[in-house]
């Protein structure tokens, strides 16, 4: 199952430097929970890293990053603030196996078709190390549907996201809720997952 969405990397095509240059919240203890949870010096991939700023925030907490982004442009907008390589990946393309302690996929994979997220979700599984821990956020809602830039969004409630995550893949699964923003402007409620592997 395809897990892109022609129209929204369309947006990110032409809004890459713009997108990647916007201030943000980097959200700190979201960032500082997840180094926490690793081991020293942890190699961790980051899907859809934007502008590259979690990366480099990662970077600055001792972590090995590899940064990916599905969208050319905006990987070579990370790679310039990184001043490293920054894969372009799609996230139907993750075969990595076993490869990383952390997968840290920070509003991205709230981009990725609903009937395609649980086949990308076991994607991630497969590339996290025993014991590995993941973490990824999406905007909360109830049925798909796309922003006032045409940006798809899957939205789940938490419900539909365990069902997605798959029942026995993992030893925890944590999903907490805030309220939040984006590049939108609007007024949004975040879930925010964290998921251990089964060792």
């Amino acid at each position: 199952m395809n897990g892109r969405d022609a129209d929204t990397l369309g947006f990110y095509a032409a809004e890459a430097e713009v997108y990647a240059g916007r201030a943000r919240e980097l959200g700190e203890a979201r960032l500082r929970r997840f180094a926490e949870l690793l081991p020293a010096g942890g190699k961790v991939l980051e899907l859809g890293c934007g502008g590259g700023q979690d990366s480099a925030a990662l970077l600055a907490l001792g972590l090995d990053v590899t940064p990916t982004d599905g969208s050319p442009e905006l990987a070579a907008q990370a790679q310039e603030r990184l001043g490293r390589p920054v894969s372009v990946l799609l996230f139907e393309d993750l075969v990595a196996e076993a490869a990383f302690d952390g997968v840290w996929a920070n509003a991205c994979l709230l981009h990725v078709p609903r009937p395609a997220l649980p086949g990308i979700l076991a994607r991630v599984h497969r590339a996290l190390r025993p014991s590995g821990t993941f973490y990824a956020s999406f905007k909360a809602g109830e049925a798909d549907g796309r922003d006032r830039f045409g940006r798809y969004y899957n939205y789940p409630d938490a419900a539909w996201l365990r069902s997605a995550y798959g029942e026995g893949s993992w030893r925890g699964l944590e999903i907490d809720e805030d309220l939040g923003g984006g590049y939108d402007q609007e007024p949004t409620r975040w879930l925010h997952a964290t998921a251990i592997k089964l060792s």
